[in-house]
């Protein structure tokens, strides 16, 4: 596979996004997320998504001239409306309202309604880290998982993540989806037409299955079962209940270019350690954990082997497949370098 640095990629993701119908911000800001994703190994969540949301913004699924907006606000709390653009910039808004809001406040919730699809959870909590704040960001996807004894898959994979700076080194950042992996892997491993293990999705009929076209054509397994499909109900209804988001259900899949526009939510808790024990004591009480934790062999902290890759593939470039390239090549209209 073709290696590439990471502001050439940005760049030709930049490129393809605006050719595709995105202005000129909202390609920008949608490349720097998916930049974030390949740097730290997340291929499902990188630049190979450039074509789907190519084809969502040609087809009407997303409008790339959207410009978010706060429609209602109180205090700690602020709604923003992505107006059914790329989510990257609501996105952003909604970060910076509620640091901002924290600040002052002490705690912010800042949602996201009419939004698309928001990338790795985590990247969007990096200024809460740099803030010196707690964050926690939540997400609904397009219905791929059913409830706790149900067959109708209703819920999306809905992601969350946290941050937690640190006194000294690294915040520690925490990212899952509650399927038993990300939906995004069945579909590279469609791309390149690989098996998935079984554990991982169930066929039309409900049934295991390790193929991943019949997986993403099924439904995912919740991780940790029953657990797992009630942590992705909390999350579907904090984020669609009080947003006004679409539910799983109501939006069609982000896996085909035709469908609606998915209206789904995100929603992002920052909370300012300062207004409760303390800074100190929060610095105090974080160390004391890692400390435990380090003290047994093998231990990591999360996110740190992530960062370890990014900053690798700051020097190095990533490897994305040699067709893909060509792909973003011909979206973006330029010749290709290979």
């Amino acid at each position: 596979m073709p290696r590439i640095a990471l502001q050439e990629l940005q760049d030709l993701a930049t490129r393809a996004l605006a050719a595709a119908g995105a202005d000129r911000d909202m390609a920008a800001a949608t490349a720097r997320a998916l930049i974030y994703a390949d740097a730290r190994g997340l291929a499902s969540h990188g630049v190979s998504r450039v074509p789907q949301y190519a084809a969502h913004l040609g087809n009407g699924r997303a409008d790339g001239h959207a410009t978010p907006r706060i429609v209602a606000e109180r205090g700690g709390a602020a709604l923003i409306d992505a107006r059914s653009g790329l989510a990257f910039p609501a996105c952003a808004m909604a970060i910076e309202e509620a640091i901002r809001r924290a600040r002052e406040y002490g705690v912010a919730f800042a949602a996201v309604t009419n939004s698309h699809h928001f990338g790795v959870a985590a990247y969007h909590l990096e200024p809460v880290g740099a803030a010196g704040m707690v964050g926690v960001a939540m997400g609904n996807s397009p219905a791929a998982m059913p409830v706790a004894g149900g067959t109708r898959a209703l819920l999306g994979t809905n992601p969350i993540a946290a941050i937690f700076p640190r006194s000294s080194g690294a915040p520690l950042t925490i990212d899952l989806s509650l399927s038993a992996v990300a939906r995004g892997k069945l579909m590279v491993a469609a791309k390149e037409g690989k098996a998935i293990p079984l554990g991982w999705a169930l066929d039309g009929e409900g049934k295991p299955t390790t193929d991943p076209k019949e997986g993403m054509a099924g439904s995912m397994l919740p991780m940790g079962g029953e657990k797992g499909s009630m942590l992705a109900l909390i999350i579907e209804l904090m984020v669609s209940a009080l947003s006004g988001a679409a539910i799983g259900f109501e939006a069609s899949s982000f896996f085909i270019d035709e469908g609606n526009r998915p209206r789904i939510g995100q929603a992002f808790l920052v909370v300012d350690p300062g207004a409760l024990a303390g800074r100190a004591m929060y610095d105090e009480r974080v160390e004391t954990l890692i400390s435990a934790m380090l003290a047994q062999s093998g231990t990591r902290l999360p996110g740190y082997r992530r960062d370890a890759l990014a900053a690798r593939a700051a020097v190095e470039g990533v490897e994305i497949p040699a067709a893909l390239q060509e792909q973003l090549t011909r979206i973006a209209g330029v010749r290709s370098s290979m």
